[in-house]
C-alpha cells in the first residue's frame, strides 16, 4: 500500500482548507470550554493569525515556538505557521526558564507564541531569545484587537512535500532533547495509512486525548487525524486527571480516546471506575510507553472498551506497528502498519530469526529528514532508506511484534538479556503496586542487575523485600530487582515517560552511598 503525494504539498491545506473546500465547513471542528469551532471559523482564524505572524517578520522556513495550552489558539498558531512555509516548533507550555533557554537558543526561532501564565517564565528566559523578533501572548485582549484587524483570507505559502514543517522532539531520557525534522509529507501518509487505513477514523468520530497536543502521538490523534476526514477533536488546556477525563468523557461522549498507560492505570484504579459510561468509545489507543498486559486485562475487565497498543517514534513521526481492532494481542505492538515496512536486526544489521530479540528497523515515506546539529547521530539513526530505531522488539512466526525496551534499558544479567518491561508487568500484577520503573544498575562488582523504582497503594518497611519474592516466584530468578526503592512519584520527562536517566543516576548514588 502506497498513498503518493504530490511535489507541491501543503499540510495545511490538506488537513484545513480541504474540508471547507469540499463543503464541510459548518462542521464543528473544535469542541471545550470556548464552545464549538467550526472549520470555516478555525480557517478564518488561523488565516487572520498567519496575517498577523507575517506582520512581525516571520518568512518561510523560519522556526516558530509554540508554547500553548490545548486549545482554539494553539490550533490556529499552528496552522498558520504552517500556512506560511514557516516551521512549527512545539514545546510544553509548562516549561520553567532553564528549559526555556535551551529550546530558544537551539531552534533559533523567530516569534515565539505563548500563553500569558508563562509569561514570567519567557522573561526569565528573555536572554536567550536573541533570534526573536516578537513575541506574541495569548490570553491578552491586546492580541484578540490585533487579530480582529486582520484579513480572514489566505494564500497559503506553496510549499514543496519535502519542506520542513514541523520539529518533534525525542523523550530527552538521557540527555537533552534533539530535534526530529519532519517534511509535509510525512503527516499526510501516515494518516492516509494508520489513521484512515487502520483506526478508520470517519466523520462521525469525536477524539479526546490525555496527552497534550505539544506531543506529537496528541497532534496527530487528536488534531491532524480527525481534520483529515471533517471529524470533531475535543480540546482542554487542564492537566489531565481521572476525575478530570471521567467528566469529559460523561460530557462530550468521545468515540475515540488517545490515552497512555500512566493515565491508564490510574483509571483502572479509580475508585469511581466502576460507575463510570464508557460505551460511547469505539475504540482507545496507547503508546508513548509499552502496554503492559495486566493493565490491558484491568482496563477491558473494567470497561470493556477494545485498546490498542501501538509503537511510533518522531523519526517517523507517528504509529507504524499497532494492534488492529478486532485483533488484539495483548501485551504486543502489534502488527506492522501497510505501507510500512520493518525487519528486526542484530548489531551488524542482519535479520534474526522469528522470536529472536534485536534491533527495530523501519522504512516509510513518513521518515523524517534527520535530527537538527546532529550530523553524527543522523548518521547512526538513517541509513537509506530505513530508520535504525534504538528500541529492541521480537517478531513472532504470526507477524506481532513485542516490545522489549529501549537498547539503552535492556540488561545482560547472568549472561541473559533481560527486558525491564517483563519485570514491570510482574510487578504490577502485585496489589500494592500502583506504577513502576525498573532500570539496570551497576552493583559493588560492577555487574549489571536490575533495580526497580515503585509507586506503592500503601508503603510498608517490608515491601520492598516482598516484591523482590512476587518476583522470583512469577519469573526466572535471574531477573528479580536487586533492589527496591519506593518513591511517592516517577520522574518524569518533558514529554511524560519515565525519566530512566534520572532513574538510574538515582540507583547509582544509593550504590555509591552503600559503599
Amino acid at each position: 500500500m502506497t498513498f503518493k503525494i504530490p511535489a507541491a504539498f501543503q499540510m495545511a491545506d490538506y488537513f484545513l482548507d480541504a474540508r471547507v473546500r469540499e463543503g464541510r465547513g459548518d462542521r464543528v471542528a473544535l469542541r471545550g470550554d470556548f464552545g464549538s469551532l467550526t472549520y470555516r471559523d478555525v480557517q478564518s482564524r488561523a488565516n487572520r493569525f498567519a496575517h498577523l505572524l507575517k506582520s512581525v517578520g516571520v518568512e518561510p522556513e523560519q522556526r516558530v515556538l509554540i508554547a500553548l495550552p490545548d486549545g482554539p489558539e494553539f490550533v490556529a498558531a499552528f496552522f498558520a505557521t504552517l500556512k506560511l512555509g514557516a516551521v512549527v516548533v512545539m514545546v510544553n507550555p509548562e516549561l520553567k526558564a532553564d528549559a526555556i533557554e535551551y529550546f530558544l537558543e537551539y531552534t533559533r526561532a523567530s516569534v515565539a507564541v505563548i500563553h500569558s501564565e508563562s509569561r514570567s517564565e519567557f522573561l526569565r528566559a528573555a536572554g536567550a531569545g536573541r533570534h526573536l523578533k516578537d513575541t506574541i501572548v495569548v490570553g491578552e485582549a491586546a492580541l484578540d484587537t490585533r487579530l480582529a484587524a486582520q484579513p480572514d483570507e489566505l494564500e497559503n505559502f506553496p510549499s514543496h512535500r519535502d519542506d520542513a514543517a514541523v520539529w518533534l522532539f525525542s523523550g530527552g531520557t538521557t540527555g537533552k532533547p534533539k530535534a526530529v525534522v519532519q517534511t509535509h509529507a510525512s503527516f499526510a501518509n501516515t494518516t492516509e495509512l494508520y489513521a484512515k487505513g487502520v483506526l478508520k477514523y470517519s466523520e462521525d468520530d469525536v477524539t479526546l486525548s490525555v496527552p497534550k497536543l505539544f506531543f506529537g502521538y496528541a497532534t496527530g490523534s487528536n488534531l491532524l487525524f480527525p481534520f483529515s476526514v471533517g471529524a470533531c477533536a475535543v480540546l482542554f488546556p487542564d492537566r489531565c486527571t481521572p476525575a478530570c477525563l471521567f467528566g469529559m468523557i460523561a460530557r462530550y461522549r468521545p468515540t475515540i480516546l488517545i490515552n497512555v498507560p500512566t493515565m491508564i492505570q490510574k483509571l483502572v484504579s479509580h475508585e469511581a471506575a466502576a460507575a463510570q459510561d464508557l460505551s460511547c468509545l469505539r475504540l482507545s489507543t496507547s503508546a508513548g510507553e509499552a502496554l503492559p498486559v495486566e493493565l490491558h486485562d484491568r482496563w477491558k475487565r473494567t470497561f470493556g472498551v477494545e485498546i490498542l497498543d501501538g509503537l511510533g517514534t518522531a523519526e517517523m513521526w507517528h504509529i507504524f506497528l499497532t494492534n488492529r481492532p478486532g485483533r488484539v494481542h495483548p501485551g504486543t505492538i502489534g502488527e506492522v502498519v501497510p505501507g510500512f515496512e520493518v525487519k528486526v536486526c542484530d548489531d551488524d544489521g542482519h535479520q534474526v530469526a522469528d522470536g529472536e530479540t534485536g534491533w527495530l528497523w523501519v522504512r516509510g515515506q513518513s521518515r523524517a529528514q534527520g535530527y537538527w546539529q546532529q550530523h553524527k547521530k543522523t548518521c547512526e539513526a538513517f541509513r537509506g532508506e530505513w530508520y535504525v530505531s534504538g528500541d529492541m522488539v521480537q517478531r513472532s512466526s504470526r507477524g506481532v511484534f513485542t516490545y522489549c525496551g529501549r537498547g539503552d534499558d535492556m540488561l545482560k544479567v547472568s549472561g541473559k538479556w533481560l527486558a525491564p518491561s517483563e519485570v514491570e508487568n510482574c510487578l504490577l500484577q502485585h496489589p500494592a503496586v500502583r506504577e513502576v520503573a525498573v532500570i539496570g544498575a551497576q552493583d559493588r562488582q560492577g555487574l549489571m542487575k536490575p533495580h526497580a523504582f515503585v509507586v506503592a497503594a500503601a508503603a510498608t518497611a517490608a515491601l520492598p523485600v516482598e516484591l523482590q519474592t512476587w518476583v522470583r516466584e512469577h519469573l526466572e530468578p535471574y531477573k528479580y530487582p536487586r533492589a527496591v526503592t519506593l518513591l511517592e512519584a516517577l520522574p518524569r520527562t518533558h514529554l511524560g515517560k519515565a525519566d530512566r536517566g534520572k532513574l538510574r543516576r538515582m540507583a547509582e548514588e544509593a550504590q555509591r552511598a552503600d559503599v
